[in-house]
């Protein structure tokens, strides 16, 4: 296992180009399964769980082709219906095979998923919901076993607005007999870019982006070629970096729209935010100020730049707030923030972060992916040098992080353990 050794104290200047987004490329992958025909996705990231897709659907007997940010995917048969443990168990995201499986296929077996511990992501959401649409479900050996004879048409009303979960059912229902309402739908850019891809292919889907969906099913869905939207986690993640290394950044090809409620709470932090030559310029030129923040499905405050922020109140002076609604179990990098440092005390959902103006380097642990981009972060702008064990979980996310850094004056590099 590699890691990440940094000596801390460097400004960040200069342009960052921001990849695809991981989790608008990943249910795309699995969308391809819906069609016979081939599939060309553009500016798909270079990431450890688009290679984990990859083997995924090679696995079914799918043709994945890449070759550098293109991929050409063709599902005109399918070997197996089963997406086995071994391949499921590193990523979450595995579950979005459900849907066009059920949908193509009439039949799935899906390994329960693994991927980041941050809490509990309830896939029963996803089984109600396909249950709702006439699927039959079993659980088995660690498996779930979906069969359906056809889909039909259903409204389905969500108790939470869940990503994956409207995705998966919003890519069932495509092709489902009748029209599909989903109420409570998840309003996520990634959520709209996979309607906007399926409609691209034949679909008829309206409501993208508010939390009613309506999905009128078609018989059939063709190929196409679609660019994959910029990766507003990873924009938001080199904001916050040019914020703590007291920098100057040019995000190039993020897009302001998607990461507001980020921008609003930077700025409230003392950043100067604004866009500029197809992308976001950051900076700031006064002191770091401390805010609070509260995790909220979008358009509210992303869960997954929580981590990030709190690195960066680390460097403020004041107390923060940071209360976390999403997940119950996304506080794991607090313990080795502390490691560094920072006074940090976490009361149930909430963290209360007093701003020291700085933080120590010291050998700390990612725990999962956010996490690890957090300690990144704090890395940069410590004092002294930071040593990041565990860094494959940075990998699932973040594309050549340590060379987009040093690319705008960060002292990093990655050794093998």
């Amino acid at each position: 296992m590699d890691k990440m050794i940094i000596r801390g104290g460097a400004r960040l200047i200069g342009e960052v180009q921001i990849g695809g987004a991981k989790n608008a490329a990943l249910p795309l992958f699995m969308a391809a399964l819906l069609t016979r025909d081939p599939i060309r996705l553009r500016n798909v990231p270079a990431l450890r769980d688009i290679n984990t897709v990859e083997k995924l659907l090679r696995n079914m007997g799918i043709r994945v082709e890449r070759k550098g940010a293109e991929a050409l995917v063709q599902a005109e048969s399918l070997d197996t219906i089963e997406a086995p443990y071994d391949l499921v168990r590193t990523m979450r995201a595995s579950i979005l095979v459900l849907g066009p499986l059920l949908a193509r296929a009439h039949e799935a077996k899906v390994s329960l998923p693994g991927g980041c511990a941050i809490g509990t992501r309830p896939i029963n959401l996803h089984l109600d919901g396909f249950q709702a649409l006439g699927a039959e479900i079993e659980l088995e050996h660690g498996y779930i076993h979906a069969r359906a004879e056809k889909l039909v048409g259903t409204t389905i009303d969500l108790p939470l607005p869940t990503v994956t979960g409207t995705e998966n059912l919003m890519m069932a229902a495509a092709l489902a007999e009748g029209t599909t309402v989903i109420e409570n739908a998840a309003r996520e850019p990634e959520v709209v870019e996979v309607g906007n891809f399926i409609n691209r292919m034949g679909g008829r889907i309206s409501g993208l982006g508010t939390k009613t969906l309506v999905i009128e099913g078609v018989g059939a869905l063709h190929g196409t070629e679609y660019t994959i939207m910029p990766d507003r986690v990873e924009a938001a993640t080199y904001m916050v970096a040019a914020g703590m290394t007291r920098g100057n950044l040019l995000l190039r090809g993020a897009r302001a729209e998607h990461l507001t409620a980020v921008i609003d709470k930077l700025r409230e932090a003392g950043m100067e935010i604004h866009q500029e030559n197809g992308g976001i310029r950051c900076l700031i030129t006064g002191p770091i100020k401390s805010v609070d923040a509260k995790t909220l499905p979008y358009p509210g405050f992303p869960t997954d730049v929580q981590a990030q922020l709190m690195a960066m109140m680390c460097f403020a002076n004041g107390l923060s707030v940071i209360s976390e609604t999403v997940f119950e179990n996304r506080f794991m990098h607090v313990s080795e923030l502390k490691r560094m440092g920072a006074d940090i005390q976490v009361e149930g959902h909430s963290a209360i972060v007093r701003g020291l103006g700085e933080l120590s380097g010291a050998p700390v642990m990612a725990t999962d992916l956010r996490a690890s981009a957090s300690l990144v972060l704090a890395g940069l702008a410590a004092n002294g040098t930071t040593e990041i064990s565990r860094i494959y979980h940075l990998d699932r996310g973040y594309e050549r992080m340590e060379e987009k850094l040093r690319a705008v004056g960060a002292d990093i590099q990655r050794v093998k353990a």
